[in-house]
């Protein structure tokens, strides 16, 4: 049985055809693995970018210093300032803002959002349409 040894330094050298085409594949693994090596550094950049940037959105417009909180020893005693004439048709609460809606003495339809926590009126909407 013949034994084959790859290792052989007795190797016969490649003619100039062969040799071309092993020195073009070796520069081809060359720059590949540099393409690969360039694009694994882009995207740990990216992930370092991602874990690193600030996720800070967009400020609300109005924002209360505290939460809203009822004292314990009373209720609150707070006066919405409302037009003269101004006929309540339905109110609603929500957390501490409460929505005011009605008509004005010349009938026209009105809505006021009362902030609790700030004590005033911070919308006045007035609704136009059918």
């Amino acid at each position: 049985m013949a034994h084959i040894d790859d290792e052989n330094p007795e190797d016969k050298p490649l003619d100039p055809v062969m040799e071309g085409v092993r020195r073009k594949m070796v520069k081809l693994q060359l720059i590949s693995g540099g393409i690969m090596a360039v694009l694994f550094l882009a995207v740990l950049v990216s992930i370092f970018y991602k874990l690193t940037r600030d996720e800070g959105g967009a400020e609300p417009v109005a924002t209360t210093s505290q939460p809203f909180a009822v004292p314990s020893d009373q209720p609150l005693s707070l006066t919405a300032n409302l037009p003269a004439g101004f006929r309540v048709v339905q109110t609603s609460l929500s957390g501490s803002q409460m929505l005011i809606y009605g008509e004005t003495a010349d009938g026209a339809r009105k809505a006021y959002v009362f902030d609790l926590a700030l004590g005033r009126i911070i919308a006045d909407v007035t609704l136009a349409g059918n």
